[in-house]
């Protein structure tokens, strides 16, 4: 078994690591003369272009591997069918069973390097390409992605709501270009506070610095209208109390794509205790944690083009074929997320579904192929 483990492992890793490699090298091309464009323009060179183009590559692997697996796979198992290698393991005594529960174990290892590529390889890498993007020169928009939040606090006893604005979250944790809105339980504005810089402690505290604030307080009664003073502050350090963590802030400022699962879900949470709409989050959230089982489904599809015949023809066209149907399953798992989100479905049934059908679709081909071909 372990001869057979190592034929048919080396034969489908190889195969699909030759599928990947070639995906990332056409998407770097892609890449690579969006940015050479980008830095041409702001005066920077080709070996930055092609360095943010690198940079964009974990990001590509996590969102390509699952058709990688799958295209990989079937080339692999058809090519070992087609030389009749797959029929002699068979005849040794490889069963169905067995063989489902070896590609299985393979299909894990996939899940597994899938999961760490989008959870903490490709957000890392992201970070520092907009990072490397806004110091690279003259474009000041390179690497700036906003966000605003929600915030309610108990101030000496008396409600106070707060609207944020950060400008963007630095490699290290820190904000920038931070702006803070004050307001009280009727809805008015109390005090604006705009701080170049901020860092926040793992007790919710930010550590404001470089800030200019603004108090709108009320003044005397003039001819029964009520006057507002205004005040203007220039302070170096001021420290704020928030129940706004560093996670939910850098995963409100990141794109839902480049968050991990961990930051997705609290801030599906904050938003949530905000109550705000978190749907599309949800959504995200539960096909960030679904993706990786995407392999089981990949390899799952893969797994009846080992019971072809290669004398029966037209290989070519059978593979094709299963090539598209692990297409269609990535359209339907995005179509899916945006039906989910314009019908208010239930998330996780939504980012669920599209892999359940195409398991079901494989197991029954599998068992078709087997029992009667």
């Amino acid at each position: 078994m372990r001869t057979v483990r190592s034929l048919l492992y080396k034969d489908i890793v190889g195969s699909v690591l030759l599928v990947a490699a070639a995906f990332l090298a056409l998407f770097f091309f892609f890449d690579f003369v969006d940015e050479l464009e980008r830095m041409n323009r702001i005066g920077a060179g080709s070996g930055k272009a092609a360095l943010l183009a690198l940079m964009e590559l974990p990001g590509h692997f996590y969102e390509l591997f699952p058709i990688a697996v799958l295209i990989g796979s079937i080339l692999a198992l058809a090519r070992l069918a087609q030389s009749s290698e797959f029929t002699i393991l068979r005849t040794g005594g490889l069963g169905p069973a067995r063989a489902l529960g070896l590609l299985a174990g393979l299909a894990t290892v996939f899940a597994v390097l899938t999961f760490v590529i989008g959870d903490y390889v490709a957000p890392r890498f992201e970070k520092e390409r907009d990072s490397l993007s806004a110091s690279f020169g003259r474009d000041p928009g390179a690497g700036k992605r906003g966000a605003w939040l929600k915030d309610h606090l108990k101030v000496d006893g008396e409600d106070r709501s707060y609207s944020v604005k950060v400008g963007r979250v630095g490699t290290g944790g820190e904000l920038e270009d931070v702006h803070i809105y004050e307001f009280d339980a009727q809805g008015r504005l109390m005090s604006r506070t705009q701080a170049d810089r901020a860092d926040v402690d793992g007790q919710g505290v930010w550590h404001l610095q470089q800030l200019k604030r603004t108090v709108w307080s009320p003044g005397a009664a003039s001819g029964g209208v009520g006057d507002v003073v205004i005040s203007e502050q220039q302070i170096d350090k001021l420290d704020w109390q928030s129940s706004l963590h560093a996670g939910v802030i850098a995963a409100a400022v990141l794109p839902a794509m480049s968050m991990s699962t961990l930051e997705l879900y609290r801030y599906t949470e904050h938003l949530s205790a905000q109550e705000q709409s978190a749907q599309a989050h949800n959504i995200q959230f539960w096909r960030k944690a679904f993706y990786p089982f995407a392999c089981f489904v990949m390899v799952a599809l893969a797994l009846p083009f080992a019971y072809l015949h290669g004398r029966s023809g037209g290989i070519s066209i059978k593979v094709f074929g299963g090539i598209m149907l692990g297409i269609s399953f990535v359209l339907l798992n995005n179509v899916a997320g945006h039906l989910g989100l314009l019908k208010n479905w239930t998330p996780w049934a939504v980012a669920a579904t599209p892999s359940l059908i195409y398991m079901g679709l494989s197991m029954a081909a599998f068992t078709w192929l087997v029992r009667y071909r």
